[in-house]
């Protein structure tokens, strides 16, 4: 049943009373015996209508009005359209009001799984942060426990427990390194650099960097960006992407597998595409590998090593380049990072 206005209620009552008042009239006009009594009860009912409806629709009116101004107000102050840009509803008091009030109650709802999405990725750092902080923590205290307790005078173990407790500071310098930058990308304190760079210099800089490593991992790199492939950037931030993409690409690469990087145009743009024939990954994982510390399962432990936001920082350094990276991957195939930059005009 649809809502009543209050014109509609006024009209109601006002009807209502003009029955009333004609029925009464008429029976005035029985007992008194008068001669206009044919006319006079319908007479008396329409000037009461009309009487009483202005009456209703007026009292009515200015009644609803004062209770729901407040409310109304309310309402506007907390929208966040601007008045320029608002609906324009067609209708009485009541009717906008309850437009504004649903209006509001949907933004709210809104607001509310904004903040709990929030909360939720909020617990899921904090969490995973301290998982990354205690591993080197801890072992670090297990080596100096182990060197009071006696080891330090053991020359065969105090020097080799020491040097495994400087890996774990370093680690954990690297951690808060790594945090301290994103946190400088994201509140922009940390302005780029930007000028004309050779992409592939930048390329084998950053494998030449790797080289030791790959050789351990049994991985191949090889740099298939074209020479003179010229773009805009920061250097030294670009270089620290494809070290973070390569280093990425040997920890979970396979043995005797290979890891490329290649370039091709896009008009104003260069994609550059960083793919290797690993491990890959499954489709679930995808939309959060460029989270803070976050890992894709058991062959993606801990034990590899690194900070964890590698990838993180990667994506924040592309943002504040104004490009996007983007992944594909597949489980047992290999996985695909290509990410755009600016091309030199």
């Amino acid at each position: 049943m649809n809502q009543l206005t209050t014109r509609q209620v006024a009209l109601l009552a006002a009807l209502v009373v003009a029955v009333a008042g004609g029925l009464l009239a008429g029976l005035s006009v029985d007992l008194t015996g008068s001669a206009i009594a044919r006319w006079w009860p319908f007479l008396c009912a329409v000037g009461i209508f009309g009487i009483a409806y202005g009456v209703f629709a007026f009292g009515i009116e200015r009644f609803v009005h004062g209770r729901i101004k407040t409310l109304y107000r309310t309402v506007h102050d907390l929208r966040r359209a601007k008045p320029e840009t608002a609906k324009a509803y067609v209708g009485d008091e009541l009717s906008r009001v309850n437009a504004e009030v649903a209006e509001w109650a949907s933004e709210r709802r809104t607001e509310i799984r904004e903040l709990q999405e929030r909360e939720k990725f909020r617990r899921e750092f904090i969490g995973n942060l301290a998982h990354e902080l205690k591993t080197p923590i801890f072992n670090i205290q297990g080596y100096i426990l182990t060197l009071l307790e006696g080891g330090l005078e053991d020359g065969k173990v105090n020097r080799d427990f020491l040097e495994r407790a400087s890996n774990g500071v370093e680690r954990l310098m690297k951690i808060v390194e790594d945090l301290d930058l994103i946190t400088k990308l994201e509140s922009g304190v940390m302005e780029l650099r930007v000028a004309r760079i050779d992409l592939h210099a930048v390329v084998k800089e950053a494998m030449e960097g790797l080289e030791m490593h790959a050789r351990e991992k049994g991985v191949r790199l090889v740099n298939e960006v074209a020479q003179g492939t010229s773009v805009m950037g920061d250097r030294n931030r670009l270089l620290q992407v494809c070290t973070n993409l390569l280093n990425n690409a040997i920890n979970y690469g396979r043995e005797g597998g290979r890891c490329t990087i290649s370039s091709y145009s896009l008009g104003e743009q260069v994609a550059v595409d960083v793919s290797d024939d690993g491990i890959g990954i499954s489709p679930e994982h995808l939309p959060r590998l460029f989270e803070r510390f976050y890992r894709v399962g058991k062959s993606r432990a801990r034990n590899e090593g690194g900070s964890g936001l590698g990838l993180a920082i990667v994506k924040h350094i592309i943002d504040a380049h104004g490009q996007t990276i983007a992944v594909k991957s597949t489980e047992g195939e290999g996985t695909s990072f290509t990410f755009t930059l600016q091309a030199d005009e």
